[in-house]
């Protein structure tokens, strides 16, 4: 957590009791964590296993790959619009912007071909 910069005053913990198999310690004992990071709002609940401690390890390991996830998204999607702006700006190269007006001027003649003939 400290090499992404997560630092835990930036993290808030719920418990809940939990539920599904694990008899009268999950219906009596909040094993259910619920961890969420402020900065980004990423939270998430675990409630894999009985004990409250190993809950609270594995939600804020989850929490760390979350947010390491969410930021490769954020900084992928930056790199995308970056190309795209790139690419929008850079003209067509010669012999593309040819085939391209070929290809027009063939679609026009085919157009006019199929142009009724009155008489």
């Amino acid at each position: 957590m400290a090499q992404l910069g997560i630092r835990d005053v930036d993290l808030e913990e719920t418990f809940a009791r939990s539920s599904g198999p694990g008899g009268q310690n999950v219906n009596k004992v909040a094993t259910a964590v619920t961890v969420r990071h402020r900065p980004s709002g990423i939270g998430l609940t675990v409630q894999d296993s009985r004990s409250q401690a190993q809950n609270r390890r594995l939600a804020h390991e989850r929490l760390v790959y979350a947010i390491e996830e969410a930021r490769q998204k954020r900084r992928a999607a930056e790199i995308a619009q970056r190309e795209k702006t790139r690419r929008r700006r850079s003209p067509r190269p010669p012999a593309l912007k040819r085939r391209i007006l070929e290809a027009k001027r063939k679609r026009g003649e085919l157009k006019k071909r199929r142009a009724r003939v009155e008489g």
